[in-house]
């Protein structure tokens, strides 16, 4: 008998020392639904699968949903309490909602706009729900550069303090257009100046803009990051992102959290969201065990 409870404490001290282990890694993966939005179109999957795929498929415990996959049940209250059941179930943390067809947050007329920040009420309640920390939102519009970087700073400060109602992050992505050129945008989070107004850096997401110096330019204000991949070498690595060169930028940074899976190539869905978790493991294993 003690030398059973002698070795049931020995395998308790090493399975709480290892979750105390991953409990304070700095870095994790998660997975952006965008990844599977091929399938979930296509009906083999729904946005309630999504939780358990994650898990049970990629073995990652942290979700990113895409409010256009919600079929419009985002004010469903029974339709988001399956979500959240399912989420429980499988021991999935949900992160954020990225919101998509609400409307111009940088459109110059104030119609518009006021419309487009309305939009997003439905998407911040939603997140708070479901216990995500944020909702990624668009700055995109009509305009020159500066009359949509006006419009931007007065919908993002309006909206984010809607959502610190809810103690939810308003946060942009680098998604094209004007919001591509970091500069643009990181000028408008200073204006904004609000704790719960941020970035979503997405590595991919860059033109004619120096993705690194985007990237090294927007992580101040970043919340979470995109770990777009769309082909891969032989290697294993992403053939238009040096993603080891984008950890060391990220790591240099004050960020910690979640890095998601953000597969969009002409792989089957589940061969690139798998090459882009094994790109992302060897990328951050140097920062988590340091």
């Amino acid at each position: 008998m003690k030398i059973r409870t002698v070795f049931l404490t020995i395998l308790f001290i090493l399975v709480a020392g290892a979750n105390s282990f991953a409990q304070n890694e700095r870095f994790k993966i998660s997975l952006a639904e965008w990844s599977l939005n091929r399938s979930i179109r296509k009906g083999l999957l729904t946005n309630l699968d999504f939780p358990r795929v994650t898990k049970k498929v990629y073995g990652l415990d942290a979700v990113e949903y895409v409010s256009t996959l919600f079929t419009g049940k985002d004010e469903d209250m029974s339709y988001l309490t399956a979500l959240k059941d399912s989420c429980t179930k499988y021991g999935v943390k949900s992160l954020l909602i990225m919101v998509d067809a609400e409307g111009n947050l940088a459109d110059t007329s104030l119609a518009a706009r006021n419309k487009a920040i309305e939009n997003h009420y439905k998407w911040v309640k939603a997140a708070k729900f479901l216990g995500c920390h944020s909702i990624r939102v668009n700055a995109g519009g009509r305009g020159t550069m500066g009359q949509m970087q006006a419009a931007a700073i007065d919908a993002l400060g309006r909206l984010s303090d809607y959502a610190a109602g809810y103690g939810i992050n308003v946060v942009v992505e680098n998604h094209g257009g004007n919001s591509s050129i970091a500069k643009w945008l990181v000028e408008i989070m200073k204006a904004v100046n609000k704790p719960n107004c941020g970035t979503l850096p997405d590595l991919g997401n860059f033109y004619e803009y120096d993705r690194y110096a985007g990237v090294t330019e927007m992580m101040p204000f970043a919340k979470g990051v995109s770990g777009k991949t769309v082909a891969f070498d032989a290697e294993g690595n992403e053939t238009r992102v040096d993603y080891v060169k984008m950890m060391k930028i990220i790591a240099d940074s004050k960020y910690s959290g979640y890095i998601d899976v953000e597969y969009e190539g002409k792989l089957p869905e589940d061969e690139g969201i798998k090459a882009t978790i094994a790109l992302l493991k060897k990328v951050i294993a140097p920062y988590n065990n340091q």
